[in-house]
């Protein structure tokens, strides 16, 4: 089975965290969300990934390395200028062979039943299938009782369901996107509805997701993550008298003085906390020095 990664966007509603990393490469307790991606779609028989990158592309592009930290086929293909989710999809269009292949977007963490939503896909006779689930914030697509998309609406509302960002496609969906330029799935999704072209649903329940698209769902995901504990990079050095409450994520090589207090906070790697300096609900990024008490602070 093969698939691709959409990790090209700016992250804009992760700023600034994503001043400094692309939103795939945000790490989450430790581990960059990308690669939580990878060990997903591996683990339910994914052999072969391509990835689209622009924001930050090199860093995306490095840490990859051609898939060998993951031990399976990866490729990154790059967007000078970024393409958008029908236009990345369409730019890798030589990457597929005759099967039906998986979409799925960086920012998502799930344990959702995969390779049960391929199966579905390929019994349904659809071009495409859209995993979806019962998600309130954000349940903007109806159905109906053949489980068919029939509209995709551009707010939630009742009796309707939320996208999980996993779509499933035939190689021939390819031919409904626009040839060159930048596009949107969801608008292409949109014409095939209106043309009467049906769309397949897959609704998973009882499942684990989250969406890691703002700020707020970045510090959940690191406290679930984190199982409401302490997790600690290689090499942090902290001082006897330093202290980590409720729940805490330290990168690597972190270094806390005298007196410091650290409580429901991320750190990310070789940050300094200076003495008798308190980090409450914050998020502190890579190789700052932290001189005075933060407060819901992003830094």
């Amino acid at each position: 089975m093969r698939a691709m990664i959409l990790a090209a966007g700016f992250g804009t509603r992760l700023r600034p965290l994503t001043d400094k990393k692309p939103k795939a490469l945000m790490p989450v307790a430790n581990k960059p969300l990308i690669a939580g991606v990878v060990a997903y779609l591996k683990s339910h028989g994914v052999n072969k990934i391509i990835v689209n990158a622009h924001h930050h592309a090199r860093q995306v592009v490095d840490y990859l390395n051609r898939g060998r930290p993951f031990g399976l086929h990866l490729e990154v293909r790059v967007e000078p200028e970024i393409l958008g989710t029908g236009g990345g999809i369409k730019n890798t269009e030589d990457f597929w062979d005759d099967n039906a292949f998986v979409v799925i977007n960086t920012d998502i963490l799930t344990d959702i039943n995969l390779a049960q939503a391929y199966r579905h896909h390929k019994k349904s006779g659809t071009r495409v299938t859209l995993v979806l689930h019962d998600c309130a914030p954000y349940n903007q697509i109806q159905i109906d009782g053949r489980r068919h998309v029939v509209a995709i609406d551009s707010a939630p509302g009742p009796g309707r369901l939320a996208f999980t960002g996993i779509h499933i496609l035939n190689r021939e969906l390819l031919s409904y996107l626009p040839e060159t330029g930048y596009s949107d799935i969801i608008d292409s999704y949109r014409k095939l509805i209106r043309s009467g072209e049906p769309i397949g649903a897959f609704l998973s329940k009882g499942h684990y997701w989250r969406d890691v698209g703002n700020l707020e769902s970045y510090r959940d995901a690191n406290r679930e993550r984190a199982e409401n504990k302490i997790v600690l990079g290689t090499g942090c050095a902290l001082d006897p008298s330093a202290k980590l409450l409720e729940w805490v994520v330290m990168g690597e090589n972190c270094a806390l003085e005298a007196g410091v207090e650290i409580k429901r906070s991320i750190l990310w790697e070789n940050v300094v906390v200076k003495r008798n300096a308190k980090i409450t609900d914050s998020i502190v990024t890579s190789s700052t020095l932290v001189e005075k008490d933060l407060v819901r602070a992003v830094l």
